[in-house]
């Protein structure tokens, strides 16, 4: 049943990664800085002062390197367990202030706002902002409208606005603000969807909000009559506060450098699959499938392409970090071939459930599986308490000389004292 009484707010963090490494390095605030993607491949964050320069999203960093050396761009490779850490004490004071809320990606969440009365949203959307930068150090932009198409849309105007809050409901000016949005900034507009658009004469999101109803049903699909509805103020799209647990988890890197010798692809195999079982155990859940693949690069000069998987059915569902190490270089011994430079290795945990769905295996040893239970339980305390790989296994190596290339890495842990600020009292 559609409704136009919804309250939604849009709080997305601002360049977030790069807001991140700014809280721990406080010379870097107001001067140009980008976050690279992994094997400093590509620019995935920028700070307002690097738009300016030019600098683009998703531009390879190679391509950009004469503007970052003129202007004294700072560079860092990106530090996920940081963005993690971080983003979890943004979305916990988020629950603050509202029951209701869908975690939509790392940096971005939905509120539902229903409750507040119309003439103290602005006031509260304020108050949500300054209590995040206050608590986490982390700048917001918040969009506030009825639908969530249209408080991305509000999110988009406050990225530019002062106060960094926008209120779209029971404002007048809705049409002349969509009259400003390109097609391709409406969300849910994907590339392929702004093309035919545009070819129909659709070049903003006011246009989209006048086309017929028919025309809509007769040329888009359903998600695009979504997002046409949304526009008019009508809400389709409900918040998901209820997170589903994931089907399948798979955790797999780019080498460094390229990979020949079966040890290292060991240690790989070993520290995701760790990674992986840290993951599950997380939400509760375990196993009963694990895949391994390794590929070579596609792109290589002597054409001596290899990519293989290999599937493994566990006897009994795990979240044992041990024997899922042990099935996992099982299989990676299956299909590993002398002779190739590797460029990647993945692992995957499939057929994903709760804990408690399944009993006792008839097989299972019970006095050894709570052992073991109480070994992961203190691993996951001491790996959060001190950082990931405070404990490990053998297998896991120490060097780790085929890890992510990390030339501009700034090494912050949020577990580790070492990093806290230091107040000086006069």
């Amino acid at each position: 049943m559609l409704c136009n009484k919804n309250k939604i707010a849009l709080v997305d963090c601002n360049s977030f990664y790069v807001s991140c490494e700014r809280l721990f390095n406080t010379s870097i605030i107001k001067k140009p800085v980008i976050v690279l993607s992994s094997n400093d491949g590509c620019v995935i964050s920028r700070s307002t002062e690097a738009k300016i320069l030019g600098i683009k999203m998703g531009e390879p960093y190679f391509k950009v390197k004469k503007i970052v050396k003129k202007n004294n761009v700072k560079v860092f490779s990106s530090n996920y367990s940081l963005y993690g850490d971080i983003s979890r004490r943004v979305m916990k004071t988020l629950k603050q202030f509202s029951p209701k809320i869908e975690i939509y990606s790392i940096d971005e969440a939905f509120l539902d706002l229903s409750s507040i009365k119309d003439k103290d949203l602005l006031e509260y959307g304020s108050r949500i902002r300054k209590t995040i930068l206050k608590w986490t150090g982390i700048p917001t932009s918040i969009g506030i409208a009825t639908t969530k198409t249209l408080s991305k849309i509000a999110n988009h105007i406050a990225k530019k606005d002062n106060l960094g809050v926008i209120n779209l409901i029971n404002t007048q000016q809705i049409d002349k603000i969509l009259k400003k949005i390109k097609i391709n900034d409406v969300w849910g507009v994907g590339r392929q969807l702004t093309q035919f658009y545009i070819k129909n004469g659709i070049n903003t999101a006011y246009q989209l909000k006048k086309m017929p109803d028919d025309w809509i049903k007769k040329n888009t699909n359903v998600f695009g009559g979504r997002t046409a509805m949304e526009l008019k103020g009508l809400s389709c799209i409900s918040l998901e506060t209820y997170q589903e647990k994931r089907k399948n988890c798979c955790v797999s890197r780019s080498f460094g450098r390229k990979v020949t010798k079966l040890e290292e692809l060991n240690e790989s195999v070993t520290t995701h699959c760790l990674n992986a079982a840290e993951k599950i155990r997380l939400d509760n859940q375990t196993t009963k499938k694990i895949t391994v693949f390794i590929k070579t690069n596609p792109f290589q000069k002597d054409k001596n392409y290899y990519v293989n998987s290999k599937d493994i059915d566990l006897p009994i569902r795990t979240n044992d970090s041990i024997e899922l190490v042990k099935q996992a270089l099982i299989a990676l011994k299956c299909i590993y071939k002398k002779g190739y430079k590797y460029q990647k290795v993945g692992i995957i945990f499939s057929a994903l459930n709760d804990v408690d769905i399944y009993k006792k295996n008839l097989f299972s040893l019970i006095n050894s599986e709570e052992k073991r239970k109480k070994l992961m339980k203190a691993i996951d305390y001491t790996n959060n308490k001190y950082g990931r790989n405070a404990l490990s296994i053998a297998h896991a190596g120490l060097k780790k000389k085929w890890n992510i290339k990390r030339q501009h890495y700034s090494k912050i842990d949020t577990a580790c004292f070492d990093f806290l600020p230091i107040v000086k009292i006069a």
